[in-house]
């Protein structure tokens, strides 16, 4: 007797769509050094300061994180609007559980990254069981958990003053203890941490295969007998774990729970990972490039705000790179 086994599918990528993505990821670092040689030509003593670039490394933790989770949904030919809210609901339920309710961090932090997850799982059985569009359920969920985030703290910021060694998840360095000429925040190493586990499973395991798979030809993986929406599902809760480690990030941060703030993050998200070579179409991707684009997006914020841009103008800017970005992935996969 002979058992049938359903192997991994291997979709081939094609070489120009390889050394597309590459030159984008080359074009998107040039721009990164062309950025933070203009802003420190502009403002010196502003924009080459320690304290700024440590700013800089605390902003892009958290769009960084938020964007390492969106990119597996995009390469999937997915999307998720609804990463930024979502950091905020797993930074609320974080002050409910270790500020409200008293339980320790050792129970608190998980227990927010479970609840990060249990959205994404929701999120991915909307899309795979009611057969809503991944655009119109993750708008839904965003305005869902912005209800919500409102409702549970009634609309007021919740504070973690009494919950001992919060700020330090994101506001101290461990590496500055063993190298003290390397004040790197916490928040960065979380974040670096993070983007080589993903980087792990997105190419060295069966889901980074899959997700790759999907992306690329989702019929042929159904035809090939596997479960796409089971697949799906896992991507969406893992998308939405990891949004769970943004939200104690920016918690952490800001030593407080700020239930009107995450609106406006999935956009600097999403622009992150086209930015770094993502295709929007699915199938090609990298957390390098991911990282990359994390890096341009909270430079360019940091940059204009520390030459006093208004606010109207820095949205202005962040929309029109979303423009050209998705332009450019639109060049890349005619060639």
């Amino acid at each position: 007797m002979t058992t049938a086994t359903t192997a991994l599918p291997t979709t081939p990528k094609p070489a120009g769509r390889n050394l597309g993505q590459a030159k984008q990821m080359v074009l998107a670092f040039a721009s990164l050094i062309a950025m933070i040689v203009f802003f420190s030509a502009m403002r010196p003593d502003s924009f080459m300061a320690t304290d700024n670039f440590m700013a800089i490394l605390q902003s892009t933790a958290v769009i960084g994180v938020m964007a390492i989770a969106v990119t597996f949904v995009i390469i999937t030919s997915g999307i998720d609007l609804a990463v930024g809210v979502l950091m905020t609901f797993t930074a609320v339920m974080a002050g409910v559980f270790m500020t409200n309710w008293g339980w320790p961090m050792v129970v608190g932090v998980p227990a927010t990254l479970l609840m990060g997850a249990l959205v994404g799982m929701c999120n991915g059985l909307i899309i795979t069981r009611l057969k809503v569009a991944p655009f119109i359920a993750t708008l839904g969920m965003m305005m869902l958990l912005k209800g919500a985030s409102l409702l549970i703290t009634e609309a007021r910021p919740i504070y973690f003053s009494d919950v001992e060694g919060f700020d330090k998840i994101s506001l101290g360095s461990f590496v500055e203890h063993v190298l003290p000429f390397l004040p790197i925040p916490n928040g960065a190493l979380v974040f670096f941490i993070v983007a080589v586990l993903a980087s792990i499973i997105l190419n060295k395991t069966a889901l980074g295969r899959y997700t790759f798979a999907l992306g690329s030809n989702e019929e042929a993986v159904r035809l090939s007998g596997v479960n796409v929406n089971r697949w799906k599902v896992i991507i969406y809760t893992l998308c939405g774990g990891i949004c769970g480690i943004s939200g104690l990030l920016v918690a952490s941060r800001l030593n407080s729970a700020q239930p009107a703030l995450g609106q406006g993050y999935e956009l600097d998200a999403i622009a992150a990972v086209v930015i770094g070579g993502t295709s929007l179409a699915g199938g090609t991707g990298t957390i390098l490039g991911t990282v990359i684009g994390a890096f341009i997006m909270s430079v360019l914020i940091n940059g204009l705000r520390i030459m006093s841009v208004a606010q109207e103008w820095q949205m202005v800017l962040t929309g029109l790179i979303i423009i050209v970005a998705v332009y450019t992935d639109n060049l890349r996969r005619d060639q």
